[in-house]
Parts: C-alpha cells; sequence; structure tokens
C-alpha cells in the first residue's frame, strides 16, 4: 500500500470541490434541454445505420480505405539536446502487404536558424516546427498512398484542419489530388478540441451560463449510441478552411469524436459517416478499428529508437548530445 501524504489528499478533495463549482452549471442542464438546444442551433440529430456487408465489399471493388497516421518519439534531455523521430503510416484495408511508411527526424542542434522576431519564445518555435515534421509526414504518406493504391477513401488520424495550418503547400496538394481523382478525403477527431454548443450557450441571453464549456464535455454521454450531429456552416469555425464536420457517438463508451471532409465533398458526409460507425466497435472506445490498426504499427517503442542511435552514431556524440542524466543513472 502506498503511504497516502495527507496534505496531499487535501489538495485532491480541494480540486474535486474546484471543479464541481466551476462545472456546476453544464452538470445542471437537464439533458433534453441541451439535445433540444443543439438541435435548433448547431445541427439535426440523426441516427446512423451501419453499412450492410455488401455495401462493404462495393467500397473493397471501389479501392478500399487508405488509413493514415503518424508517431513521433523524441531521446534525449531539456531542449537543445534531444532528438525527435518521425514516422508516418499509410495503409489500405485492401492492400495490408503494401504498407507505404515515411520517416523524419529533428534536432534543434542542426536546424538552421531563420531570423525571427527577438520576442518570439524559442520553445513555442520549436514546437511549432516538431508539429510541422509531424503533419507533413502524414501528407506525405497520404499522398503517396493516393497515387500508387487509389483508394475510394482516406481516412486521417486527426482534424484536417491541423494539416491547413502546419503543413499548408502539402495538404493543398493532398486535397487537389483526392478532388481531381474524386477520393474521399476525411479526418477522425479522438480528442475534441471545440466549443461550438458552449459559445452558443453563453450567448444566448436567456441562460445564465457565463463560462464557454468545451463539445466534448457538453456531448459527453448526451449523445446515442449511433447518433451524429452534421455542424451547420453558418456556426462551425472551420468553413472559412474549407471543412465540414460532424459529432458522432460510434460506441457504447459515452465519448464522442469528429469528423472532417472536405467541403467540396460535403455531399459524402452522411456515408463516410456510416463508414466510421460500422468500422468503430461497438463495445470500443469510439475510434475506427482501422485507425487503431495503423495507430499500433506507426509508433515508434523507445527501444527502437535508443538502437537506432546506439547503432548509428559514435558513442561520444550520443553520450554527449542525447543521453540525459537520468538515463545515465539507467545504464
Amino acid at each position: 500500500m502506498y503511504n497516502i501524504n495527507e496534505e496531499l489528499k487535501n489538495k485532491i478533495v480541494s480540486l474535486n470541490k474546484i471543479l464541481l463549482d466551476k462545472y456546476k452549471d453544464l452538470l445542471s442542464l437537464d439533458k433534453k434541454f441541451i439535445r433540444h438546444f443543439i438541435e435548433e442551433n448547431v445541427g439535426p440529430i440523426k441516427r446512423l445505420e451501419k453499412l450492410t456487408e455488401e455495401e462493404l465489399t462495393c467500397y473493397s471493388e471501389k479501392g478500399g480505405i487508405l488509413g493514415v497516421d503518424g508517431s513521433s518519439n523524441r531521446m534525449g534531455g531539456a531542449y537543445p539536446h534531444f532528438v525527435e523521430i518521425y514516422q508516418g503510416l499509410a495503409k489500405s484495408t485492401i492492400h495490408g502487404d503494401k504498407p507505404i511508411y515515411k520517416t523524419d527526424f529533428y534536432t534543434p542542434l542542426t536546424y538552421e536558424e531563420e531570423e525571427t522576431n527577438l520576442l518570439e519564445n524559442t520553445e513555442q518555435k520549436d514546437q511549432s516546427i516538431r508539429s510541422k515534421k509531424l503533419s507533413t509526414i502524414e501528407v506525405e504518406v497520404a499522398l503517396e498512398g493516393v497515387h500508387k493504391l487509389n483508394p475510394y477513401a482516406v481516412l486521417m488520424d486527426g482534424s484536417l484542419i491541423r494539416y491547413y495550418i502546419e503543413s499548408f503547400e502539402k495538404w493543398m496538394e493532398l486535397r487537389n489530388e483526392c478532388e481531381e481523382k474524386g477520393i474521399i478525403l476525411i479526418g477522425v477527431i479522438k480528442d475534441i478540441k471545440t466549443s461550438i454548443i458552449g459559445d452558443l450557450l453563453v450567448k444566448d441571453k436567456s441562460l445564465s451560463i457565463k463560462e464557454s464549456f468545451h463539445d466534448r464535455e457538453l456531448l459527453y454521454g448526451l449523445l446515442e449510441y449511433g447518433e451524429m450531429v452534421p455542424i451547420q456552416s453558418k456556426v462551425s469555425k472551420k468553413t472559412q478552411e474549407g471543412f465540414s464536420s460532424l459529432f458522432m457517438r460510434g460506441s457504447q463508451a459515452p465519448n464522442i469524436i469528429g469528423m472532417d471532409i472536405l467541403d467540396s465533398q460535403r455531399n459524402y458526409l452522411e456515408e463516410m459517416a456510416k463508414l466510421v460507425f460500422t468500422l468503430t466497435p461497438k463495445d470500443g472506445r469510439g475510434v475506427p478499428l482501422w485507425i487503431d490498426i495503423v495507430d499500433r504499427e506507426v509508433r515508434i517503442p523507445d527501444k527502437m529508437i535508443r538502437g537506432l542511435l546506439e547503432s548509428n552514431l559514435d558513442r561520444e556524440i550520443l553520450e554527449k548530445f542525447f543521453i540525459s542524466e537520468r538515463d545515465k543513472r539507467t545504464l
């Protein structure tokens, strides 16, 4: 048994009280009221049906589904003494023996400094570079998958707006390619960060809600299994960037996921929602199984990155730049 510090226990109790006070307005809202509010202000709540085996077979005949995900891992200590490895994977449901991998790396030690505002935070700039590296490699494997495998649809792990922001040129190349070939491009969002419903609740003067809540909090347990909410373009924060979106509950778990699609392919929104729903295990965490498979295969374990560096870097370079004091204690 752990010896729990009494002071720490009291702080946790205090945290519980703070969160209950902060979210009391949210917790007091009636479920029927919020569902009605969503239908009036965000979009209709629709029930999805799973695709039949015949329909799924039709998808295979049309090129199958290409799942895309990326992963990163790092070795070293504090900035700038670390190296981060990136890996992207595009894997087809009908060409499972032809996975497409791409890799890259980043370390501030070799990165060419560009002229920047002296007030710019180094850590923020560093995070921006790393985010761009990961997003770009995911778009690159998706592009190669589109060229080589010509899928019916591309299923990317995460919001499509991330690629628009972090890797614009490559993203537009992928978007244009999919539009020209008629390949449907969608993003599945596991961790929703929007506050569309919360902002609308705050703006409603008939309510006493003063603080905006995130959509993941408001929709938790609110949608029934197999329900979705296509978001009206007038309230969506992604419309200007060229996307249409929805919320949906794909499993019996109470959490919801989001889905983006190109605005030019909006007519396929409900069809793709049915596909995502069909590929999601009923007793799972609400994420399509194919995304989970790709996610598992693209990961870079600690042992892999350590083995790569130990095998390909001079020992002096490795120890001088990329082994932290904490790691040295375990050698």
